[in-house]
């Protein structure tokens, strides 16, 4: 594996750690040059997926995608980049685990709303109100009061 660092292709692992019931595996690399430690991550290679999107486009399915949108809903929130990545990569099974080649778009939110509910409310509403285009307010409260009542 290359260092992020300076680019040297030598590099050995220092730390290894399963990752969603050991579907993937995290890497800790200390590179043989500078010295430098940094993370990889290997996840078994999936079939590819197609996404439909809400206007009946598709594209192919892209976890960083996903990735991105999971991060940007907990920006400022107290998650750390390991259960970032856990909810990542337990999408991504969730998607593959339903054997279909087309997937709406739908799913996908759902699937990371699920995960984001789980770790962060402050998370999951941000998500939401995104996902789901909040016209306004009362629609924002409604989720709002829909998340409380499932926590009772």
């Amino acid at each position: 594996m290359k260092c992020i660092y300076c680019g040297y292709s030598e590099s050995k692992v220092v730390d290894s750690r399963p990752l969603n019931d050991g579907a993937n595996i995290r890497r800790r690399r200390e590179c043989l040059k500078c010295g430098k430690r940094f993370t990889t991550y290997e996840r078994a290679e999936y079939l590819p997926v197609r996404i439909i999107k809400r206007d009946g486009s598709r594209e192919a399915f892209d976890i960083e995608k996903v990735k991105r949108g999971i991060l940007k809903a907990c920006e400022k929130r107290n998650v750390s980049a390991d259960v970032i990545e856990s909810m990542t990569f337990s999408v991504e099974r969730k998607v593959h685990e339903l054997g279909e080649q087309e997937i709406s778009a739908r799913v996908i939110g759902d699937l990371v709303m699920d995960e984001l509910k789980n770790v962060d409310e402050v998370a999951y509403v941000r998500f939401a109100s995104v996902y789901r285009d909040f016209k306004d307010v009362s629609t924002f409260m409604d989720e709002i009061t829909k998340l409380i009542s499932e926590k009772k």
